[in-house]
């Protein structure tokens, strides 16, 4: 059974995610995100894995607000004046959400939200890879050494370029 997504350009994205809660089965991608920030290369590489909650949304579509939104938020945060976001609103509630998402293009928005841009921005223009995506049993199979995973110098990257 299909569910329609209402139309929730200006509603609240808190209203918009309990209502996806209520109404959608979350999805538990195989796919996360490991990746090391250049900017603080002594700790171990983050693993970030997609909450099954928010897949659900991103695959339903009508309810993320363009990720554009988050980098505006972002670039206030970083002002030397920045006291409180005051353009939620304008960004979050009241822009068209973005339409239903592959599986893949969803890592991809994950990444473009959520993981720093100067890991994704150029992630394949270094000596070493900043970042990969993989599936869940690529990982190790325990955290015991969990503080020195690091992604390895001699991975082969595929470069897939869509024409």
């Amino acid at each position: 059974m299909t569910i329609e997504t209402p139309e929730f350009q200006g509603t609240h994205l808190w209203e918009r995610l309990c209502w996806a809660k209520e109404k959608l089965e979350p999805y538990r991608s195989e796919y996360c995100i490991v990746w090391e920030d250049p900017n603080d290369m002594e700790n171990p590489a983050k693993v970030t894995h997609p909450d099954p909650n928010w897949m659900a949304c991103a695959l339903q579509g009508g309810i993320l607000p363009p990720v554009q939104s988050y980098w505006e938020l972002k670039k206030d945060e970083n002002k030397p004046d920045f006291v409180k976001h005051t353009r939620g609103p304008e960004l979050l509630h009241n822009m068209k959400p973005i339409d239903a998402m592959t599986e893949e293009e969803a890592i991809e928005y994950l990444i473009m939200k959520d993981i720093p841009e100067t890991v994704w921005r150029d992630w394949d223009k270094s000596n070493k890879p900043k970042m990969v995506i993989c599936k869940k049993d690529q990982l190790p199979g325990t955290r015991e050494w969990r503080n020195a995973w690091q992604i390895s110098e001699d991975l082969v990257i595929n470069n897939e370029v869509a024409a």
